[in-house]
C-alpha cells in the first residue's frame, strides 16, 4: 500500500529481457536502505525489489507480461526517470491517498498549460475499460497522488504545483506521453457494486 507521496525519481540504469519478463535496474538516493523482497512504486506499479547492488548503487525489480501490457513501463529506456515510492509503514501519515500500486490502464497527455507558475495537465484514457473520474475525486498518476479537475466522459485534468512538478517525473511529460492511471479503490468498489445491483 501507498500514499501516492513521490520520495523521488529513479534513474533507469539497465533494461533486460528475459523471456516475457523485464528486468529493470535502477539507482536512487535509497538504494543502501532497501532489502529484498521490499516493494517500491514504479510509475504507481508495485515491484517488488529481487536484488541489491551497493557497490554499483542500483537494485533491480522485475515486471511480468501483464503489467508490461497495463503499464507504461514497457515504454521506459535506459536514462528515463521513474516515479519511486517505498510502502507505506503504520507510523507514516497518509498525506495523499490510499495506492495500491495495481495499474488499471493507462492515458494518453494531450494537453500541458503553464499558469502563474503551476502546470495543468490533460490525459485521455479508454472509457471502453469501465474505469470513471469524478470531479475533485482522487487519481493517481504515474504513482502521483492527485485531485481529478474538469471531469469529463474519458479526458480530465490535474494541476501541478512547482515542487510536485521538479520532484516527480511530470517535468518530463510531452504531448503524447502515456502514463500509468489507477483509479481510486473507493470509487471502483462502489461502481461495482451499483452496477450489480442495477443489473439484478
Amino acid at each position: 500500500m501507498f500514499s501516492g507521496i513521490i520520495e523521488e525519481t529513479a534513474k533507469i540504469v539497465k533494461i533486460e529481457k528475459e523471456l516475457t519478463n523485464y528486468h529493470f535496474y535502477l539507482t536512487c538516493s535509497f538504494v543502501n536502505s532497501l532489502k529484498i523482497d521490499q516493494s517500491v512504486s514504479h510509475n504507481g506499479v508495485c515491484l517488488t525489489v529481487v536484488e541489491i547492488d551497493k557497490q554499483n548503487n542500483c537494485y533491480k525489480v522485475t515486471a511480468v507480461q501483464e503489467t508490461i501490457d497495463k503499464s507504461n513501463l514497457g515504454f521506459l529506456k535506459v536514462d528515463d526517470e521513474v516515479n519511486v515510492e517505498r510502502s507505506m509503514t503504520m507510523d507514516k501519515l497518509l498525506d495523499g491517498h490510499l495506492v495500491q500500486g495495481h495499474v488499471d490502464q493507462t492515458a494518453e497527455c494531450i494537453g500541458i498549460k503553464e499558469v502563474d507558475g503551476s502546470w495543468y495537465f490533460t490525459f485521455k484514457y479508454d472509457k471502453d475499460k469501465g474505469n470513471i473520474t469524478v470531479e475533485k475525486g482522487s487519481i493517481s498518476v504515474n504513482g502521483v497522488s492527485l485531485t481529478v479537475v474538469n471531469s469529463l466522459n474519458d479526458t480530465f485534468s490535474v494541476a501541478i504545483i512547482p515542487f510536485t512538478y521538479q520532484i516527480t517525473n511530470f517535468h518530463c511529460f510531452k504531448i503524447g506521453s502515456i502514463i500509468n492511471l489507477e483509479f481510486d479503490i473507493i470509487g471502483k468498489y462502489i461502481q461495482k457494486i451499483m452496477k450489480s445491483y442495477l443489473e439484478k
